[in-house]
């Protein structure tokens, strides 16, 4: 039996008994002045918080003093909350009338395992909402003052993540690597290699550059810009780690980021 089943055998009410709502919602990237006002405006109502590890702690400060705060981050290597008993401890909340806040970090639409817990709600009648909150490419964007299009060289922005399930590769690349392009990988620095064979095998030059932003929006913001082939070995070097992202930019007519002079390879800055 899973972990949804049994807690819906638990907490099973009679029709009559008013449901409570399940929220969604995105604390952005890091910084809690990152996130928006309907974010913090469902914080301050809910009754508990389910919330992840990159989560900034100020954000939980926004939830009343009586709203129970409950972790739930998975890491590699070390992970007590599997998806199925997340589902089922929300929606065992909701179904005793309380206002579920599930707070995620960046947007939960993207990269953030939203369609497994809309889906545990609708099962059981639940009502459920969306708040999106500030993606990470976005925030990187942001962070580094380098729009992610750019008129007459990118006309298209690609968001994709570089882990797979289980046992799988990287997805093929090629339909993705075309010129006018900026490719955003989430959850790749575990990938780098594989990330540098697939795009170089999709054409994109050994020597194009990259740029990798991690911690974004936080005090220990850092960014190192690389190039495709030595971007696994400076970010070791470097210690740049999780969470990052990997901004690959394959402009019209060799144009990248629109910079007059070529990126210097591993090239470190922290945010002041």
């Amino acid at each position: 039996m899973s972990f949804l089943e049994n807690s819906a055998s638990i907490v099973a009410a009679p029709q009559q008994q008013i449901r409570g709502r399940i929220s969604l919602v995105g604390a952005g990237p890091g910084a809690p002045d990152l996130m928006t006002l309907r974010a913090i405006r469902c914080l301050e109502t809910a009754d508990i918080v389910f919330y992840d590890r990159l989560v900034d702690p100020e954000a939980l400060a926004f939830a009343g003093p009586a709203a129970r705060r409950i972790f739930v981050g998975k890491e590699v290597g070390a992970n007590s909350w599997p998806q199925v008993r997340i589902d089922a401890e929300i929606v065992a909340a909701a179904l005793q009338g309380q206002h579920v806040v599930r707070l995620k970090s960046g947007d939960p639409s993207i990269f953030g395992r939203a369609a497994e817990e809309i889906a545990a709600a609708r099962a059981h009648g639940i009502e459920v909402e969306i708040v999106s909150g500030i993606t990470a490419a976005s925030a990187a964007a942001a962070s580094l003052c380098q729009p992610l299009t750019q008129r007459g060289a990118t006309d298209r922005v690609v968001l994709a993540t570089a882990t797979c399930q289980a046992g799988k590769e990287i997805s093929d690349l090629r339909d993705l690597a075309r010129p006018g392009t900026t490719l955003v990988f989430y959850m790749a620095m575990r990938q780098l290699a594989a990330l540098s064979q697939q795009l170089v095998a999709a054409g994109v030059n050994h020597d194009h550059p990259v740029t990798i932003a991690t911690n974004i929006s936080r005090p220990t913001f850092r960014a190192l810009s690389t190039t495709l082939a030595t971007m696994a070995a400076d970010c070791t070097e470097a210690r740049i780690s999780n969470p990052a992202v990997v901004i690959v930019q394959l402009g019209k007519e060799e144009m990248q980021w629109g910079l007059e002079s070529p990126i210097v390879p591993s090239w470190v800055f922290a945010q002041a």
